[in-house]
């Protein structure tokens, strides 16, 4: 039951964001956030691919402290579609990580 919690999770809360704070264009910046879920893609690196008990970050490999830091940044470029793909990615990062606490 949460996994699905969790995974609408990963579609609510960024657009959640997108329309609270870039209203004028919440759509384009929702559908950036959105697209920060490919980063998931890693988990086809893994054996078993989908493992409910597992904590994503800091197992596979786009979900690493390394890349977790460049996600951080994208943050406070100037270029808007690159900062909301930032914002995507660590609301991505921080809602695994919460995953991981329960």
């Amino acid at each position: 039951m949460f996994s699905y919690l969790h995974i609408v999770l990963h579609v609510v809360v960024p657009v959640a964001i997108a329309w609270f704070f870039f209203r004028s264009e919440w759509k384009k910046a929702a559908l950036f956030m959105l697209t920060a879920n490919l980063v998931d893609l890693d988990h086809l690196l893994a054996n078993p691919v989908y493992d409910p008990g597992r904590c994503s970050i800091n197992f596979h490999p786009l979900h690493t402290m390394f890349p977790i830091s460049f996600y951080g940044a994208m943050m406070f470029l100037p270029w808007k579609p690159v900062r909301w793909l930032g914002i995507g990615l660590i609301t991505h990062m921080l809602l695994d990580a919460v995953d991981c606490a329960i």
